[in-house]
């Protein structure tokens, strides 16, 4: 049934023999950061009650008087001069009080044949499934705008490394294009999440169901849910989904932080590869020549937040019976938070991707570091008749003499290379370019200028559906 609310508004107060201390409402209150689900509940609610008028549960007379007063409640809160009532415990309970003052018994009558439990579990969906649209909106902004940073770079050359040393030549706009991978793989799981989550909890009430003749499937059309939840004590008690969101998010912020790792050394004077847009960096207090990439570091750290946040509801939901417990109060705060990080770094790195400054002779120089056209010296020897191990041997042995002489392949003469191996002919200087290198790397997936140009009008065709 219906709670009755005291003159302070406690929903329960006929229950109990004493008062709530200050310090336990405190303790036990939600209000002042579950807030944010206002609109989602207000939504789930009339939903709710047009079900209940549609089966005759409620009068239409209450239906109307309930859409009048929510309608109210809704321009309260998007003026700010809703008052938030720490008494009431939390957002559902606020907006139920404050429904009966506008509108009477008809308020009383909404919450017939549902429970805090499965609303609140409506209401974490709602609120999930729009993040997520969000979040998928985003991540695709971020993926447009390293496409526009690749397509720029398609044939701008630097060293690709493996273990932080210069392994072979690529594009800077191949590298650019595995973050937009990434990022693409991001929102499959995102998208995937959202399927789990678009289920409809309503109905399933305290834990059981409910004795009303209700009707589920026409809530969920309503609300936009695929499915109802099939278990009531499983839709009460189940924050699948929201550990499920939180770990698609905490892998956006794994890319992220990879991601900022690179833009941090690539800024650095020691490299100076790249550099940022002035409003993404600061300085230092002590040293005016100081130009710190201040954002990419920032989100290095917060992605240690987002797997804390993961952590903890994973923490919270591990010793749990069925069905609702009250530790599901502390679903939320880690929730938000996973939410808030990841939709502020997103839309700040999708505004920074077009204020990174590329500088391109500095890559260059670092490319022809490091032999970086060493396998392609040993892959010419194998095309040549001979076996890549011993093709292997003889390009080692002639990076040595190289490294002994302080120069490059490029660098030896002809009759020097070929002490290495006979099978090296003139042509092999156009072998060991570093635009040959990155060219003949031409099929799917490859680094070569034509294949990342196909790759990028992939991702636009991705983009534009």
């Amino acid at each position: 049934m219906t709670a009755q609310f005291s003159n302070k508004g406690e929903a329960w107060s006929a229950r109990f023999s004493e008062p709530v201390s200050d310090l336990v409402k405190r303790y036990t209150a939600s209000v002042f950061f579950d807030k944010r689900l206002a609109m989602v509940d207000i939504e789930g609610s009339l939903a709710h009650a047009e079900m209940l008028a549609a089966q005759g549960i409620i009068s239409a007379a209450d239906h109307a008087e309930i859409e009048r007063g929510m309608a109210q409640i809704k321009s309260e809160i998007e003026a700010g001069s809703f008052e938030w009532l720490l008494d009431l415990e939390d957002v559902h309970l606020n907006i139920e009080k404050r429904l009966t003052e506008l509108v009477g018994d008809a308020g009383k009558r909404l919450h017939t044949g549902r429970s805090r439990n499965d609303q609140v579990a409506t209401d974490i969906r709602l609120y999930v499934r729009s993040a997520i649209d969000d979040i998928v909106l985003l991540l695709q902004s971020l993926r447009g705008a390293l496409t526009d940073l690749a397509e720029q770079h398609a044939d701008t050359i630097m060293p690709g490394f493996t273990h932080m040393q210069v392994a072979q030549p690529i594009t800077f706009g191949h590298h650019m294009l595995a973050y937009v991978e990434m990022f693409g793989r991001d929102v499959e799981r995102m998208q995937d999440a959202r399927k789990r989550v678009n289920r409809l909890p309503l109905g399933a009430a305290a834990l059981a169901g409910t004795t009303f003749p209700i009707d589920r499937e026409r809530v969920a059309r309503t609300l936009g849910f695929d499915d109802v939840c099939h278990n009531s004590l499983d839709a009460v008690s189940d924050r699948d989904f929201a550990i499920e969101f939180c770990a698609a998010g905490a892998l956006v912020m794994m890319h992220i932080s990879r991601m900022s790792e690179e833009l941090v050394i690539w800024m650095s004077p020691r490299v100076g590869f790249i550099d940022i847009a002035d409003r993404f960096c600061t300085g230092s207090s002590i040293m005016p020549q100081k130009k710190n990439p201040d954002v990419p570091e920032l989100a290095r750290g917060k992605t240690g937040r987002v797997y804390g946040d993961l952590m903890g509801l994973l923490t919270l939901m591990k010793g749990q019976p069925l069905a609702y417990n009250k530790d599901n109060q502390e679903d939320k705060e880690p929730l938000f938070d996973t939410v808030d990080t990841v939709v502020d770094t997103l839309r700040i790195f999708a505004d920074m991707a077009g204020g990174i400054t590329v500088k391109p002779e500095a890559m260059r120089a670092a490319a022809l570091q490091g032999y970086a056209t060493a396998t392609d010296l040993a892959d010419y020897l194998v095309k040549k008749g001979l076996p890549f191990r011993d093709a292997h041997e003889a390009v080692a042995r002639a990076v040595r003499a190289c490294d002994d002489a302080k120069c490059d392949l490029s660098e030896m003469s002809l009759e020097r290379l070929r002490d290495f191996s006979p099978l090296i002919g003139d042509d092999v200087f156009a072998v060991l370019t570093l635009e040959g290198s990155v060219a003949a790397r031409d099929h799917v997936g490859g680094t070569a200028p034509r294949q990342v140009r196909a790759a990028i009008a992939r991702v636009r065709g991705q983009l534009a559906d």
